[in-house]
């Protein structure tokens, strides 16, 4: 199985150099060459399946040689032990026709986690297997980075720096990044938004003295093994439903478009998905590229949504590729407008061709603590922020003949005020992070400078 570049210059790697590489080279995305096919009897075979057995099943084809039998089956074993429910990925029905899929129930409480603490093994695995270290740097929004923390924290393999928008994040959010005492990582606060802590990601993957001096390794969704776990849980709800012989429709709540974007090569791969709904709040970029075509960025207006609060989403540049027939010169092009101008325009065809796939629409702030407030009262269900958009969305588009799953992609508990605000209930932490506000915090502020984050990492790293 090989890998090639979004934008179609860099070298083509197998999976275990795809992996450790994070972002390629001419600053594009790493995609599989091909993607794997599942018949309709291996998907029905399915039906039973412990969500580790159903993980070893659907990524087995995309990892090669990288990994043994054996040894990727014990590495998926290990990545899910510490969930908090044993199927990890429950569903509850919201109402006739639409179910939501619980991807909370991980060490940090966010879908993340299905995909940093397997990543976390796998990086473990091959770097050990080759004697080698790596520095790890991500940008978060809020979820990734406590994913990335915990999934890392202590292991001999690497260092994890990870850069978050200073005073843009949850309270829980900063304190599950800030509050672990191992010394391989570190919590960086940057004075900005989202897209800046992205950005500098993004400049010292093309620094290259950089890059090689400190090893540098990104576990952002850019990297193509934080997609590829994602793709799991659209099987495992998918076949709870009857796949393969009905299909059913997935809403997202997404701002990088990394979830959203797993799904899609479930559906590639031979899933019966009928929609792939974007859901997005205020910062809504993605369903004003849906609904014109214009792919524009505005000014980020913080939210009770934090993690959705981009306007860069990198993903879409995968999307994008498939869009324009693989045409990385012409993806090349697109990224290279967004960084001058802000901006630029998908074509018609390729317009057409993203429509064919994926349907979009948005929350207002109103509309999400309205929806909140409704799951709780008519649902019984406490939802996160951006568990809520994705609800408001789907009842919006959601076809009644088809199934509709809602991605619930964080515990309630990691935005207490905002659910508080809508129900008057305030979600209670489970008992393993009871004491969370009690631990002490190791907080690095930075600024928004790119000589001033390397300079930072150089000095920290261990040799």
């Amino acid at each position: 199985m090989n890998y090639v570049s979004t934008r179609g210059t860099a070298p083509v790697l197998d999976f275990e150099a795809a992996m450790l590489s994070g972002l390629a080279r001419d600053g594009g995305l790493y995609v599989p060459e091909t993607v794997p096919q599942m018949s309709a009897a291996d998907i029905r075979a399915l039906h039973g399946a412990s969500y580790e057995d159903t993980a070893f099943r659907v990524m087995r084809p995309f990892v090669g040689d990288t990994f043994s039998d054996d040894t990727f089956g014990e590495l998926i074993e290990k990545a899910y032990a510490g969930f908090g429910h044993g199927a990890r990925a429950p569903l509850v029905q919201l109402a006739p026709g639409h179910f939501l899929l619980e991807l909370f129930h991980g060490p940090t409480l966010a879908f993340k986690d299905f995909a940093m603490q397997l990543i976390g093994q796998l990086f473990e695995e091959a770097l050990t297997r080759r004697g080698e270290r790596v520095t790890i740097v991500g940008a978060t929004s809020g979820d990734t980075g406590s994913a990335a923390i915990e999934a890392f924290r202590g292991l001999d393999a690497a260092d994890v720096f990870i850069l978050y928008p200073h005073g843009r994040v949850s309270e829980v959010q900063r304190r599950q990044m800030t509050t672990p005492a191992e010394a391989n990582v570190h919590a960086v606060a940057i004075d900005g938004h989202f897209d800046d802590a992205q950005a500098r990601l993004k400049d010292m993957f093309n620094d290259f003295a950089f890059r090689d001096g400190v090893r540098l390794a990104g576990v952002n969704s850019i990297n193509w093994a934080r997609v590829l776990a994602q793709v799991v849980y659209y099987f495992s709800a998918a076949v709870s439903l009857g796949a393969p012989d009905r299909a059913v429709s997935f809403t997202v709540p997404t701002g990088n478009f990394g979830d959203i974007f797993a799904g899609y090569i479930a559906k590639r791969m031979g899933l019966p998905i009928d929609r792939l709904v974007i859901a997005t709040n205020q910062n809504d970029i993605l369903h004003r590229a849906m609904s014109s075509g214009d792919y524009r960025t505005d000014a980020v207006a913080p939210s009770i949504s934090p993690s959705m609060d981009i306007q860069v989403s990198s993903n879409f540049e995968r999307a994008l590729f498939d869009a324009y027939d693989r045409d990385g010169a012409a993806v090349g092009q697109l990224m290279d407008e967004l960084k001058s101008g802000g901006g630029f325009h998908v074509s018609q065809g390729a317009l057409q061709a993203l429509r064919e796939h994926f349907d979009s629409g948005r929350a207002s702030e109103a509309e999400t603590s309205e929806w909140i407030a409704r799951a709780h009262a008519t649902m019984g269900e406490l939802l996160c922020p951006h568990s809520a958009v994705g609800v408001k969305v789907a009842e919006d588009i959601r076809d009644p003949a088809v199934p509709m799953v809602t991605l619930a992609t964080a515990h309630p508990a990691k935005f207490p005020d905002a659910v508080e605000a809508a129900t008057g209930v305030r979600p209670a932490l489970p008992e393993r992070m009871a004491d969370l506000f009690d631990r002490e915090e190791r907080i690095t502020r930075a600024p928004n400078d790119l000589a001033a984050l390397e300079t930072l990492i150089q000095e920290r790293i261990r040799t």
